[in-house]
């Protein structure tokens, strides 16, 4: 993964729509009401995340003929966010009822 890693952050900021803010809180909590929306949120932590590492959308564009026919990057995509994820998840104790 660490080859790929810096691939990987430039593919989900262009797959993802929206842009990073330096100074907007985009968070607020991690608390969410279904797991649906935890998702969505985990989503958005990893597209701004890579946003934030790179903001040149020149860049982010230079890859894609790389990562769009690499499906072991897209996989590595998916644990980023599901990575992101797994925090939100223990933060709502799995969404207990």
């Amino acid at each position: 993964m660490a080859k790929t890693l810096p691939i990987l952050l430039l593919l989900l900021s262009v797959l993802l729509p929206g842009s990073a803010v330096a100074d907007e809180d985009y968070v607020g909590s991690l608390i969410t009401a279904t797991p649906y929306e935890g998702r969505q949120l985990a989503i958005k932590l990893a597209r701004k995340s890579i946003g934030e590492m790179q903001s040149d959308s020149a860049v982010k564009k230079e890859v894609r003929a790389v990562y769009s026919r690499d499906g072991a990057i897209l996989i590595e995509a998916a644990e980023v966010i599901a990575i992101e994820f797994a925090t939100i998840a223990a933060a709502n104790n799995y969404w207990r009822e």
